[in-house]
Protein backbone atom coordinates (compact mmCIF):
# COMPACT_ATOMS: atom_id res chain seq x y z
CA UNK A 1 0.00 0.00 0.00
CA UNK A 2 1.49 3.78 -1.10
CA UNK A 3 0.82 6.02 1.88
CA UNK A 4 1.68 9.60 2.61
CA UNK A 5 2.47 10.95 5.95
CA UNK A 6 1.86 14.00 6.92
CA UNK A 7 3.53 15.77 9.82
CA UNK A 8 3.76 19.46 11.17
CA UNK A 9 5.74 19.71 14.51
CA UNK A 10 5.85 21.80 17.24
CA UNK A 11 8.10 24.06 15.45
CA UNK A 12 4.88 24.65 12.83
CA UNK A 13 7.51 25.93 10.28
CA UNK A 14 6.66 23.92 7.33
CA UNK A 15 4.68 20.61 6.13
CA UNK A 16 6.26 17.72 5.59
CA UNK A 17 4.90 15.00 3.28
CA UNK A 18 6.22 11.52 3.47
CA UNK A 19 5.48 8.42 1.33
CA UNK A 20 6.16 5.45 1.45
CA UNK A 21 5.35 1.63 0.20
CA UNK A 22 4.25 -0.51 2.94
CA UNK A 23 3.67 -4.19 3.43
CA UNK A 24 3.09 -6.68 5.86
CA UNK A 25 5.41 -9.69 5.55
CA UNK A 26 4.36 -11.89 8.32
CA UNK A 27 5.34 -10.56 11.47
CA UNK A 28 7.54 -8.24 10.01
CA UNK A 29 5.96 -4.73 8.45
CA UNK A 30 8.34 -3.31 5.16
CA UNK A 31 9.11 -0.13 4.84
CA UNK A 32 10.18 1.31 1.52
CA UNK A 33 10.65 5.31 1.94
CA UNK A 34 9.77 7.10 -1.74
CA UNK A 35 11.00 10.41 -0.79
CA UNK A 36 9.53 13.42 0.76
CA UNK A 37 8.42 16.83 -0.28
CA UNK A 38 7.92 19.89 2.26
CA UNK A 39 6.01 22.79 2.41
CA UNK A 40 6.63 25.92 4.17
CA UNK A 41 3.38 28.06 5.70
CA UNK A 42 3.08 30.86 4.11
CA UNK A 43 3.79 33.89 6.53
CA UNK A 44 0.30 34.82 6.97
CA UNK A 45 -0.52 31.61 8.43
CA UNK A 46 2.71 30.97 10.25
CA UNK A 47 2.11 34.16 11.84
CA UNK A 48 -2.02 33.68 12.43
CA UNK A 49 -0.43 30.56 14.42
CA UNK A 50 2.16 31.54 16.16
CA UNK A 51 -0.69 34.03 17.21
CA UNK A 52 -3.18 31.58 18.69
CA UNK A 53 -0.68 29.07 20.60
CA UNK A 54 -0.45 28.89 24.29
CA UNK A 55 -0.82 31.31 26.38
CA UNK A 56 -2.80 33.26 23.84
CA UNK A 57 -6.51 33.70 23.95
CA UNK A 58 -8.37 32.97 20.89
CA UNK A 59 -11.76 33.70 19.62
CA UNK A 60 -13.76 30.24 18.52
CA UNK A 61 -13.71 32.54 14.81
CA UNK A 62 -10.15 32.19 14.35
CA UNK A 63 -9.77 28.17 15.56
CA UNK A 64 -12.20 27.64 12.27
CA UNK A 65 -10.57 30.34 10.13
CA UNK A 66 -6.46 28.06 11.02
CA UNK A 67 -8.27 24.80 11.46
CA UNK A 68 -9.58 25.14 7.50
CA UNK A 69 -6.09 26.99 6.18
CA UNK A 70 -3.94 24.72 8.24
CA UNK A 71 -6.05 21.48 6.24
CA UNK A 72 -6.10 23.49 2.54
CA UNK A 73 -1.84 23.55 3.45
CA UNK A 74 -1.71 20.00 4.52
CA UNK A 75 -4.21 19.08 1.52
CA UNK A 76 -1.84 21.06 -0.80
CA UNK A 77 1.20 18.94 0.36
CA UNK A 78 -0.31 15.58 -0.18
CA UNK A 79 -1.51 16.36 -3.69
CA UNK A 80 2.25 17.66 -4.54
CA UNK A 81 3.41 14.24 -2.72
CA UNK A 82 0.75 12.09 -4.53
CA UNK A 83 1.91 13.46 -7.96
CA UNK A 84 5.94 14.08 -7.19
CA UNK A 85 6.47 10.53 -5.33
CA UNK A 86 3.96 8.35 -5.86
CA UNK A 87 3.24 9.40 -9.61
CA UNK A 88 -0.55 9.52 -8.67
CA UNK A 89 -0.82 5.96 -7.35
CA UNK A 90 -1.32 6.84 -3.41
CA UNK A 91 -4.02 4.69 -2.20
CA UNK A 92 -4.06 6.50 1.58
CA UNK A 93 -2.87 9.59 3.34
CA UNK A 94 -2.30 9.95 7.16
CA UNK A 95 -2.16 13.15 8.51
CA UNK A 96 -0.84 14.40 12.43
CA UNK A 97 -2.36 17.56 11.53
CA UNK A 98 -0.90 20.62 13.88
CA UNK A 99 -0.74 20.17 17.17
CA UNK A 100 -2.22 23.53 18.88
CA UNK A 101 -2.97 22.46 22.61
CA UNK A 102 -2.30 19.93 24.66
CA UNK A 103 -4.12 19.50 27.64
CA UNK A 104 -1.37 18.28 30.50
CA UNK A 105 -1.75 19.01 34.16
CA UNK A 106 1.26 19.88 36.55
CA UNK A 107 1.65 16.28 37.72
CA UNK A 108 1.40 15.18 34.30
CA UNK A 109 -1.73 13.78 33.85
CA UNK A 110 -3.44 14.62 30.05
CA UNK A 111 -6.93 15.28 29.79
CA UNK A 112 -7.37 16.64 25.96
CA UNK A 113 -5.16 17.03 22.93
CA UNK A 114 -6.19 19.22 19.48
CA UNK A 115 -4.79 18.90 16.36
CA UNK A 116 -6.01 21.90 13.78
CA UNK A 117 -5.89 20.96 9.79
CA UNK A 118 -9.67 19.37 8.35
CA UNK A 119 -8.99 15.81 6.83
CA UNK A 120 -11.84 16.74 4.80
CA UNK A 121 -9.70 19.43 2.89
CA UNK A 122 -7.08 16.67 2.27
CA UNK A 123 -9.75 14.00 1.28
CA UNK A 124 -11.41 16.24 -1.30
CA UNK A 125 -7.91 17.93 -2.94
CA UNK A 126 -6.71 14.00 -2.87
CA UNK A 127 -9.77 11.98 -3.35
CA UNK A 128 -8.05 9.19 -1.06
CA UNK A 129 -9.38 8.09 2.40
CA UNK A 130 -7.45 10.28 5.34
CA UNK A 131 -6.82 8.60 8.66
CA UNK A 132 -6.59 12.07 10.99
CA UNK A 133 -6.62 12.82 14.57
CA UNK A 134 -4.56 10.33 15.52
CA UNK A 135 -3.76 11.09 19.28
CA UNK A 136 -7.07 11.54 20.62
CA UNK A 137 -7.67 8.14 21.41
CA UNK A 138 -4.97 7.22 23.15
CA UNK A 139 -5.52 10.21 25.56
CA UNK A 140 -8.99 8.64 25.76
CA UNK A 141 -7.55 5.20 26.93
CA UNK A 142 -5.83 7.06 29.59
CA UNK A 143 -2.41 7.76 28.31
CA UNK A 144 -0.62 10.62 27.01
CA UNK A 145 -0.97 10.74 23.26
CA UNK A 146 2.31 11.45 23.03
CA UNK A 147 5.47 10.18 21.87
CA UNK A 148 3.02 8.92 19.79
CA UNK A 149 5.43 7.34 17.15
CA UNK A 150 7.00 5.18 19.94
CA UNK A 151 5.72 2.10 18.73
CA UNK A 152 7.03 2.52 15.46
CA UNK A 153 10.46 3.06 16.91
CA UNK A 154 10.10 -0.12 19.17
CA UNK A 155 9.39 -1.99 16.13
CA UNK A 156 11.94 -0.24 14.38
CA UNK A 157 15.02 -0.71 16.42
CA UNK A 158 13.89 -4.17 17.54
CA UNK A 159 16.96 -6.66 17.08
CA UNK A 160 19.85 -4.30 17.28
CA UNK A 161 22.42 -4.97 20.05
CA UNK A 162 22.66 -2.92 22.90
CA UNK A 163 20.08 -0.68 24.63
CA UNK A 164 18.84 1.32 21.28
CA UNK A 165 17.25 4.27 21.99
CA UNK A 166 15.22 6.71 19.37
CA UNK A 167 15.70 10.15 19.97
CA UNK A 168 13.89 12.91 18.11
CA UNK A 169 14.31 16.66 18.48
CA UNK A 170 11.70 18.80 17.00
CA UNK A 171 10.27 21.68 18.90
CA UNK A 172 10.19 19.19 21.46
CA UNK A 173 12.31 16.17 22.56
CA UNK A 174 11.08 13.14 22.83
CA UNK A 175 12.92 9.35 23.54
CA UNK A 176 12.14 5.85 23.17
CA UNK A 177 13.56 2.87 24.94
CA UNK A 178 13.94 -1.01 24.00
CA UNK A 179 11.95 -1.50 27.00
CA UNK A 180 8.89 0.80 26.11
CA UNK A 181 9.65 3.69 28.14
CA UNK A 182 8.82 6.68 26.29
CA UNK A 183 8.96 10.56 27.22
CA UNK A 184 9.06 13.99 26.13
CA UNK A 185 12.79 15.35 27.85
CA UNK A 186 11.53 18.53 27.51
CA UNK A 187 11.80 21.56 25.01
CA UNK A 188 14.02 20.66 21.89
CA UNK A 189 14.06 23.53 19.64
CA UNK A 190 11.33 25.43 20.92
CA UNK A 191 12.77 28.46 23.37
CA UNK A 192 16.03 28.25 21.00
CA UNK A 193 12.88 29.04 18.43
CA UNK A 194 11.79 31.60 20.93
CA UNK A 195 14.85 33.35 21.54
CA UNK A 196 15.88 33.54 18.01
CA UNK A 197 12.44 35.32 16.72
CA UNK A 198 12.96 37.83 19.97
CA UNK A 199 16.21 38.97 19.63
CA UNK A 200 15.45 39.20 16.03
CA UNK A 201 12.32 41.09 15.94
CA UNK A 202 10.58 38.47 14.17
CA UNK A 203 13.30 38.71 11.01
CA UNK A 204 14.70 35.18 12.30
CA UNK A 205 12.52 31.82 12.69
CA UNK A 206 15.83 29.38 13.78
CA UNK A 207 19.21 29.97 15.00
CA UNK A 208 20.33 28.21 11.59
CA UNK A 209 22.99 25.89 12.60
CA UNK A 210 23.81 26.89 15.98
CA UNK A 211 25.36 30.31 14.25
CA UNK A 212 24.29 32.70 17.07
CA UNK A 213 25.02 29.89 20.17
CA UNK A 214 28.62 29.11 18.81
CA UNK A 215 30.02 32.78 19.23
CA UNK A 216 27.98 32.68 22.85
CA UNK A 217 28.88 31.28 25.96
CA UNK A 218 26.43 29.83 28.32
CA UNK A 219 25.12 31.62 31.43
CA UNK A 220 25.42 29.56 34.24
CA UNK A 221 22.95 31.21 36.73
CA UNK A 222 20.21 30.96 33.79
CA UNK A 223 20.66 27.61 32.98
CA UNK A 224 20.30 26.57 36.96
CA UNK A 225 16.90 28.44 36.96
CA UNK A 226 15.49 26.81 33.88
CA UNK A 227 17.22 23.32 34.76
CA UNK A 228 14.70 24.03 37.82
CA UNK A 229 11.75 23.38 35.75
CA UNK A 230 9.80 20.36 38.30
CA UNK A 231 8.70 18.95 34.37
CA UNK A 232 12.15 17.33 34.61
CA UNK A 233 11.58 15.69 37.86
CA UNK A 234 8.41 13.77 36.60
CA UNK A 235 8.43 10.01 36.17
CA UNK A 236 7.89 9.04 32.72
CA UNK A 237 5.50 8.63 30.70
CA UNK A 238 5.56 12.27 30.66
CA UNK A 239 4.76 14.45 27.91
CA UNK A 240 4.88 18.21 27.48
CA UNK A 241 4.82 21.62 25.01
CA UNK A 242 4.76 24.91 23.75
CA UNK A 243 1.65 25.18 26.33
CA UNK A 244 4.77 25.11 28.78
CA UNK A 245 7.74 26.02 27.29
CA UNK A 246 7.48 29.26 24.95
CA UNK A 247 8.87 32.88 24.59
CA UNK A 248 6.64 33.69 27.83
CA UNK A 249 8.29 31.47 29.63
CA UNK A 250 11.40 32.70 28.51
CA UNK A 251 11.16 35.87 29.24
CA UNK A 252 9.72 34.87 33.00
CA UNK A 253 13.11 32.88 33.19
CA UNK A 254 14.98 36.27 33.29
CA UNK A 255 17.70 37.00 30.57
CA UNK A 256 19.70 39.47 32.59
CA UNK A 257 20.21 41.87 30.56
CA UNK A 258 21.83 38.86 27.85
CA UNK A 259 22.71 39.44 24.45
CA UNK A 260 21.65 37.03 22.25
CA UNK A 261 24.89 34.57 21.39
CA UNK A 262 24.80 33.97 25.19
CA UNK A 263 20.96 33.31 25.66
CA UNK A 264 21.19 30.83 22.37
CA UNK A 265 24.45 29.37 23.93
CA UNK A 266 22.76 28.75 27.19
CA UNK A 267 19.37 27.06 25.76
CA UNK A 268 21.31 25.23 23.94
CA UNK A 269 23.15 23.82 27.08
CA UNK A 270 19.62 23.23 28.40
CA UNK A 271 18.81 20.92 25.44
CA UNK A 272 21.38 18.98 25.29
CA UNK A 273 21.50 18.74 28.83
CA UNK A 274 17.78 17.42 29.57
CA UNK A 275 17.97 15.25 26.29
CA UNK A 276 21.32 13.55 27.48
CA UNK A 277 19.93 13.13 30.96
CA UNK A 278 16.86 11.42 29.78
CA UNK A 279 19.23 9.27 27.65
CA UNK A 280 21.29 8.35 30.43
CA UNK A 281 18.30 7.73 32.78
CA UNK A 282 17.55 4.63 30.89
CA UNK A 283 20.67 3.48 29.76
CA UNK A 284 21.29 3.97 26.41
CA UNK A 285 24.18 2.75 24.59
CA UNK A 286 23.12 4.03 21.20
CA UNK A 287 21.05 6.85 20.54
CA UNK A 288 19.46 7.56 16.69
CA UNK A 289 18.30 10.73 16.58
CA UNK A 290 16.04 12.70 13.71
CA UNK A 291 14.09 16.05 14.20
CA UNK A 292 15.06 19.49 12.57
CA UNK A 293 17.47 19.91 15.83
CA UNK A 294 19.84 17.46 14.04
CA UNK A 295 20.89 20.26 11.36
CA UNK A 296 21.78 22.19 15.02
CA UNK A 297 25.89 20.92 14.92
CA UNK A 298 26.40 22.94 17.48
CA UNK A 299 23.64 21.16 19.18
CA UNK A 300 24.52 17.92 18.38
CA UNK A 301 28.47 18.91 19.73
CA UNK A 302 27.06 19.73 22.75
CA UNK A 303 25.46 16.34 23.03
CA UNK A 304 28.17 13.91 21.89
CA UNK A 305 30.12 15.68 24.65
CA UNK A 306 27.42 15.03 27.43
CA UNK A 307 26.87 11.55 25.93
CA UNK A 308 30.87 10.48 25.61
CA UNK A 309 31.14 6.60 25.31
CA UNK A 310 27.21 6.36 23.85
CA UNK A 311 26.94 6.00 20.36
CA UNK A 312 25.49 9.00 18.62
CA UNK A 313 23.93 8.95 15.02
CA UNK A 314 20.97 9.90 12.80
CA UNK A 315 18.31 8.05 11.23
CA UNK A 316 19.97 8.34 7.65
CA UNK A 317 22.32 5.55 8.93
CA UNK A 318 19.57 3.37 9.37
CA UNK A 319 17.65 4.35 5.71
CA UNK A 320 15.54 7.04 7.41
CA UNK A 321 15.63 10.71 6.38
CA UNK A 322 16.29 12.46 10.04
CA UNK A 323 14.20 15.35 8.28
CA UNK A 324 11.57 12.78 7.38
CA UNK A 325 11.35 10.34 9.91
CA UNK A 326 8.19 11.49 11.78
CA UNK A 327 6.37 11.55 8.62
CA UNK A 328 7.10 7.99 7.75
CA UNK A 329 6.12 7.08 11.32
CA UNK A 330 2.33 8.69 10.75
CA UNK A 331 2.17 6.51 7.47
CA UNK A 332 2.72 3.74 9.34
CA UNK A 333 0.00 4.39 12.22
CA UNK A 334 -2.27 4.93 9.11
CA UNK A 335 -1.12 1.65 7.63
CA UNK A 336 -1.91 0.03 10.84
CA UNK A 337 -5.10 2.02 11.41
CA UNK A 338 -7.18 0.85 8.13
CA UNK A 339 -5.51 -2.70 8.54
CA UNK A 340 -7.48 -2.84 12.13
CA UNK A 341 -4.10 -2.98 13.84
CA UNK A 342 -3.22 -1.34 17.39
CA UNK A 343 -0.59 1.92 16.76
CA UNK A 344 -0.08 2.44 20.49
CA UNK A 345 2.37 0.44 23.32
CA UNK A 346 1.11 1.28 26.78
CA UNK A 347 4.65 0.86 28.41
CA UNK A 348 5.22 4.48 25.87
CA UNK A 349 1.99 6.13 26.73
CA UNK A 350 1.15 4.70 29.85
CA UNK A 351 -2.29 3.91 28.30
CA UNK A 352 -4.85 1.11 29.70
CA UNK A 353 -4.65 -0.84 26.34
CA UNK A 354 -3.33 -0.65 23.17
CA UNK A 355 -5.66 1.29 20.77
CA UNK A 356 -6.55 1.28 17.03
CA UNK A 357 -5.75 5.21 16.45
CA UNK A 358 -7.33 7.92 14.88
CA UNK A 359 -10.93 8.92 12.69
CA UNK A 360 -11.44 8.21 8.89
CA UNK A 361 -12.72 10.33 6.58
CA UNK A 362 -13.83 8.57 2.94
CA UNK A 363 -12.10 9.30 -0.18
CA UNK A 364 -13.90 10.27 -3.46
CA UNK A 365 -14.75 6.44 -3.91
CA UNK A 366 -16.37 6.07 -0.49
CA UNK A 367 -14.53 4.36 2.14
CA UNK A 368 -12.85 0.92 1.17
CA UNK A 369 -10.83 -0.33 3.77
CA UNK A 370 -8.55 -3.74 3.40
CA UNK A 371 -9.42 -6.57 5.32
CA UNK A 372 -8.36 -6.39 9.16
CA UNK A 373 -4.86 -7.64 9.57
CA UNK A 374 -4.63 -11.35 11.59
CA UNK A 375 -1.92 -10.06 13.51
CA UNK A 376 0.03 -6.74 14.14
CA UNK A 377 4.09 -6.81 13.57
CA UNK A 378 6.90 -7.18 15.90
CA UNK A 379 9.52 -5.47 13.82
CA UNK A 380 9.68 -2.95 11.18
CA UNK A 381 12.20 -2.81 8.29
CA UNK A 382 13.82 -0.51 5.99
CA UNK A 383 13.65 -1.40 2.69
CA UNK A 384 16.20 0.48 0.39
Amino acid sequence: MRVIGLMSGTSYDAVDAAAAELRLDGDTLVLKPLGMVSAPYDGELREALASALPPAAVPLAEVCRLDTRIGQAFAAAAVRANSELCGGRAELVASHGQTVFHWADGDGRVHGTLQLGQPAWIAEATGLPVVADLRARDVAAGGQGAPLVSLVDLLWLRGRPGTPVALNIGGIANLTAPDGTAFDTGPGCALLDAAARQFSGGRLAYDAEGALAARGRPHRPLLDRLLAEPYYALAAPKTTGKELFHAGYLRAAGLDGLGAQDVLATLTALTARTVADGVRSVGATEVIASGGGTRNPVLMGELRHLLAGVALSTSDDLGLPAAAKEAYAFAVLGFLTVHGLPGTDPRSTGARHPSVLGSVTPGRDGLRLPPPARGGPVRLTVEA
